[in-house]
């Protein structure tokens, strides 16, 4: 196991200034953008076309000792409005070939949420199983836009030798290990999941619980952590529209490493990833609100490089 970073924190500095930070942090791995909601401040797409211009990427990197963990492009694909779900999808087509090119097998994205019909203009997130409208609306959903897309999606991938690595993020269609799976299971070995604790928590799913239920689904893992606050959440409940910035109100906020769970958790975490086959990267994502990307970054890094060395001497230690 090996502590890495989505560089979209750092999307204000240039690469090379990213890795100068990250170097003295034990961090030699990296997770970049290649458009959609992560943007592409590190990598553009139009290296495709530019092949002499992608091999100095890639050697600048090899020269440094930095390796590429995943491209990540998260999107909508399902959109409602066919302009928004184009662009996406051709992102993520892209971000695959890109992949390849550059010996990445791990593409990040979201699984999209459509509307209700094909008349919408926003997504429509089903979290209810009544009134009955709503089970009507999920099962066109599934049907019409979601199988259908990650099923020819899922066979582009691989035909690319490419792994399509889902965050299980609420207010898309695979927001949990269920409808993961059945994401899954509808496309194929070459789509799994992007396990994020953070995102798990506030829905009240255990991740080393999750872990274990999605066993070789798992091909990803952001770490990144939540705090939920009882006095909110224990009156209001964990589905807060709240903005971020709202933290006094809010139920839960996204927080560095260790300070949503401390070290019995996050070392149980990284026990079950191992258990499951998952040795590889734990990939830092940064968006705590109550701390500077600086200061989130080092310490995350510090704690993580701590939990990774001590499961590490364990293993030894029983071998």
């Amino acid at each position: 196991m090996k502590v890495g970073l989505f560089t979209v924190l750092f999307s204000n500095l240039s690469l090379q200034e990213v890795i100068d930070k990250i170097k003295p942090l034990g961090i030699s791995t990296i997770e970049l953008g290649t458009g959609n909601y992560p943007g592409d401040a590190h990598l553009k797409l139009d290296l495709l076309n530019a092949p002499a211009k992608l091999k100095e990427f890639k050697q600048k990197l090899d020269d440094q000792g930095v390796t590429i963990s995943a491209l990540s492009c998260h999107g909508n694909a399902l959109h409602p409005i066919k302009k928004i779900a184009d662009s996406a999808a051709e992102v993520s087509r892209k971000t695959i070939l890109l992949a390849e090119k550059l010996g990445v097998n791990r593409v990040i994205d979201f699984s999209g949420c459509p509307g209700d019909s094909d008349a919408s203009k926003n997504p429509n997130w089903v979290t209810c199983a009544w009134p009955p409208d709503y089970l009507d609306i999920l099962k066109w959903q599934w049907e019409k836009k979601v199988i259908p897309y990650w099923r020819k999606h899922a066979k582009f991938a691989a035909d690319h030798d490419v792994r399509v690595a889902i965050e299980m993020h609420p207010g898309f269609v695979a927001y949990s290990p269920e409808s993961m799976l059945r994401l899954r299971a509808e496309s194929g070995p070459a789509i799994g999941a992007n396990l994020d604790p953070s995102h798990m928590f506030w829905q009240g799913v255990d991740p080393c619980a999750a872990a274990r239920k999605l066993g070789e689904a798992v091909f990803y893992v952001h770490a990144k952590d939540t705090r939920m606050y009882d006095v909110n959440y224990k009156v209001n409940g964990v589905l807060d529209t709240k903005p971020y910035t709202d933290e006094k109100n809010r139920s839960w906020l996204f927080r560095t490493v260790g300070y949503g769970h401390g070290r019995d958790f996050w070392g149980d975490f990284v026990s079950t990833l191992q258990m499951i086959g998952y040795d590889d990267v734990l990939s830092i994502e940064h968006e705590d609100s109550l701390m500077s990307v600086e200061e989130g970054l080092t310490k995350a890094a510090t704690f993580l490089n701590g939990i990774v060395i001590k499961e590490k001497l364990k293993g030894m230690w029983w071998a």
